[in-house]
């Protein structure tokens, strides 16, 4: 599940018709706004990042919007990712082996592929 936080911008005449009609779409959620700036929140939730699209761009295509842009994102699928890569060792083994001599070592950008004489 992807959650994702849109600014949209419309001139304040247009506010309340702008909101009422992304409440009322089921695309978005509102949360709050200035009325005096044009400005308001929404949050979409899609599966993936193409449901959020398509719900994005039906925000920018609902009439009196100006912009509508995505500030802040959460990705489910990410949290899956970063945490691998959190508990991943960051070292190679062969740095941490008292019987590998540095010299033998030939370093070609990526050690987790080499072994400590340097082939692959």
């Amino acid at each position: 599940m992807n959650i994702s936080s849109i600014v949209v911008q419309v001139l304040p005449k247009h506010y309340e018709e702008v909101k009422e009609s992304l409440v009322s779409s089921g695309v978005c959620e509102y949360h709050f706004g200035e009325k005096e700036k044009g400005k308001m929140i929404v949050t979409i939730e899609g599966e993936g990042v193409e449901e959020e699209i398509k719900k994005l761009v039906h925000i920018q295509k609902t009439p009196h919007v100006l912009t509508a842009d995505m500030m802040q994102t959460y990705q489910e699928e990410l949290e899956g990712a970063i945490k691998e890569l959190e508990d991943a060792d960051v070292v190679p083994d062969m740095l941490n082996m008292d019987s590998v001599d540095v010299r033998d070592i030939i370093y070609n950008g990526d050690l987790k592929k080499k072994d400590f004489h340097g082939g692959v």
